[in-house]
Order: structure tokens, then sequence, then C-alpha cells
């Protein structure tokens, strides 16, 4: 895209199409991996041209500087578990939402959520089922990509799978029939699910390998090993993946043996399952803060009661994740929260014991890597021009974060405060 700067009026923000060489000019820059400072980065089009110590980075005649004064570069966020079309349940109930709205309306609210997620630096986004809203994230994808909204680049599951009977909502008498937030299968009927989701649309497959069977019971697995080695042959033929939401230990641990790439939540690992996890590459996604505000939604006063089961228990499981030595990846389940305080999850995997550096190697580089993403999650020369600037230093305070003051995604900029 070799053209002369032009500007657009979008959804109310004007962004800015880069002219063909831009050079970006801020106090440091974390390249996914480190800090350096007095670096630049030099953008031509929608890819990285050149990035390093300004002494060595030469830039033509005319290349436009944006200069960063006080902040930190780094690549843009990865955001690794996101529902692009659920808003906070302390505004409307999961169930509610499922049930009550209908996916036009899902889908409005939908543009409006990629756009804060964008805005808040996030410029990937992995999202993990529409929840009732058939295909509605696949078609939201679509309509990013040929620029008819703004969001992230979206990585989607459609409707994800659910073993039949084990998904809501629930607590209706056999007579009566509701939309789920799944769709079901069972036995040999998981292979053409799989391949019907790919069709239509689906980046990968998302299923649940454990649940509640009835309204208020503890969680137990639903897909045998068998389902979910199925799911996985038939997913990666297609060449693409499966990711499993699961707590319980069984449950995770059918869906590491099952091959799936990484498990959500996890909130009962214990040991000797993050350990067959990290012995089989799977990768972990812990997503802390859909927990944390779940427990605020239900009256925990957080810094002054104290702390919750659920919450002592995420604390546990994430230190013995840490042990292990697994791949932790940055996904905060946004979106049970408010789409565009995707940082709560930097903050609490901080809190809970990551290094702010490690953290934000999660949310760059590793998701990169895990995703299969192969030119993002580094601000390296090649690679594609995603690139946020935040005021201050993150590797010092990773509260910063809330700060994102510069956004570029494929060499456009949407935001520069």
């Amino acid at each position: 895209m070799n053209m002369k700067k032009v500007f657009t009026i979008f959804f109310g923000f004007i962004i800015s199409i880069a002219s063909s060489q831009t050079l970006l000019k801020p106090d440091r820059v974390f390249d996914g991996n480190q800090m350096h400072e007095g670096w630049v980065v030099l953008v031509k089009d929608n890819k990285i041209l050149d990035v390093g110590p300004s002494s060595n980075v030469k830039s033509p005649k005319g290349t436009k500087e944006i200069i960063l004064k006080g902040k930190t570069l780094m690549p843009g966020l990865i955001e690794g578990h996101s529902h692009v079309l659920l808003h906070p349940y302390n505004e409307t109930g999961w169930n509610d939402q499922v049930l009550k709205e209908s996916p036009v309306e899902r889908s409005i609210r939908a543009t409006n959520h990629v756009k804060n997620s964008l805005l808040a630096g996030v410029t990937t986004m992995r999202d993990l089922g529409a929840e009732g809203a058939g295909y509605s994230d696949v078609y939201i994808k679509k309509t990013i990509d040929e620029g008819i909204i703004i969001g992230p680049r979206l990585l989607v599951a459609g409707p994800a799978v659910v073993a039949t009977g084990a998904y809501g909502p629930k607590g209706f008498h056999d007579g009566v029939h509701v939309p789920l937030g799944a769709e079901e299968a069972s036995g040999n009927d998981v292979i053409k699910t799989v391949r019907r989701q790919l069709g239509n649309g689906a980046d990968f497959i998302k299923i649940y390998a454990d649940y509640r069977w009835k309204p208020g019971a503890v969680s137990n697995p639903t897909f045998t090993l068998d389902e979910i080695k199925l799911m996985v042959e038939v997913a990666e033929s297609a060449g693409s993946y499966v990711v499993a939401h699961a707590s319980t230990p069984e449950g995770m641990r059918r869906a590491i043996l099952g091959g799936v790439e990484t498990i959500e939540h996890g909130d009962g690992g214990t040991a000797e399952i993050f350990k067959l996890m990290k012995e089989n590459n799977v990768g972990f996604c812990p997503t802390i803060a859909a927990g944390d505000a779940i427990m605020q939604y239900n009256g925990w006063d957080k810094g002054k009661d104290p702390e919750p089961a659920r919450i002592i228990q995420k604390r546990k499981s994430f230190k013995l994740a840490l042990e292990s030595g697994v791949d932790i990846v940055f996904g905060g389940d946004v979106g049970v929260f408010k789409h565009g305080e995707n940082y709560r999850e930097l903050e609490l995997m901080v809190e809970y014991g990551m290094t702010p550096t490690k953290a934000l190697q999660s949310a760059t580089l590793l998701n990169a890597n895990i995703f299969h993403l192969d030119n993002l999650g580094q601000l390296k020369k090649g690679f594609l021009a995603d690139i946020i600037a935040v005021d201050g230093n993150p590797t010092k305070d990773i509260k910063t974060m809330r700060n994102v003051r510069f956004v570029m995604k494929d060499g456009v900029v949407y935001k520069n405060d």
C-alpha cells in the first residue's frame, strides 16, 4: 500500500493511514522479549522495515516522524481468551444474554467491543466462542477484515462444541427447547460437527472438556478421551487445532492427552496435571480476571473482605502452573468484564506471581508463537506493523498498560494521544 498520508473518519475517530514510511521515536522499545533504551522503529506501509538504536536506523528523506516522548513502544497485545459477543455479567447475566438478546443485537454490541479492545492496545484477539450467537463472531471478523468496522485481528471459534446435555442455559423441563450457548455433539458425530464448524469459518475448535451437568452442580468431565482425540485429529487434518475449556483435573488430563493446544481456566489444576501439560507442550490460559470479576459481581468487596474460596484456589493453581514452567497464555475472558479493560489480566498475572516482563512476553511473543502467528508479537524487521505505545515503563509498573496512547494496526494509526 504505497500512498501519501490520508485521513478518514471512522466511528468518530480520525484514523491516519501512514505515509509510505514512518519513523516511531519513543523513549524505549520493548521488542516482545526485552526492553531497549534509545531504540526506534521504522515502518513502511504495513510492515516493520527496521528496528534498533536510533543511530543505526536510517530513514530516507520524506519519512514522517512520530515522537512518543516518555513512552514505551511495544508490539500490539494479543488477547488469548475473549468473547466479543458477551458484555459484563453485572449488566446482564449470561443466561439472559443467550436467551433474550438476539444475535443481531449482540453483533451490534460487538462492534463497540472490538473497537474498545483495539483502542486499548489489543491488535489481535482470539475469540473463544459466540455463546449462543451462532457464527456471529465469524462475521464480526469479516467486517473488520473488510474495513467496515474497526477492531483487532480476530481468530474465532464459532459456536464451540459441547457434549450432548452438558451445557446451558439449563433449568427447563424436557419439553422446552432453548437455544444453547454452544453446539452439542457426541460419539462419532463429533467428526461432522468439527468439519461443519471449520467449513463455516471457525479458525480453530473450542471444546468443553468438563462442565456442570445440572444447574448448580460441580463440574465433571464431558467428552471421553477418544472423542477428544477424534476432534483433534479432524481439526489438525484441516490445518487447524483444538483448545479446551477445562477446570477439573480429569477434564484437563483428557484434554491434554487428547492433543489440545491450550487449556482455558484450569482452576483445579494440580502439580501433576501442570507437569503433564508441560511435557505435552500445552499452553495454559488461566483467565484470572474473569473469576475476579464474577466474585465481585457476587458481592465480594475486594480489598476489604477476605478472599473467597474461588480466588484462593485460583492463586494456588496459578502458583503451581508457574512452578511447572508451563507456557502461560495472556487471556482474561474479556466479555465477562468490560471490553477495553483487557489490562486487568496483566495486572492480576503480576499480582499472582509473574514478573511484569514475563506477563508482557505472554501477551506478545509467547501468544504469537502459541497461536501460530509467525509475523506478529515482536518488533522485528519484516514483521507486521502492529505497534502500541504506553506512558512510562510497563516492565517496572504493569499498571502503565492502562494508559495506551498510541495504536497502530497493520501500519494504520488508530490512536495517537
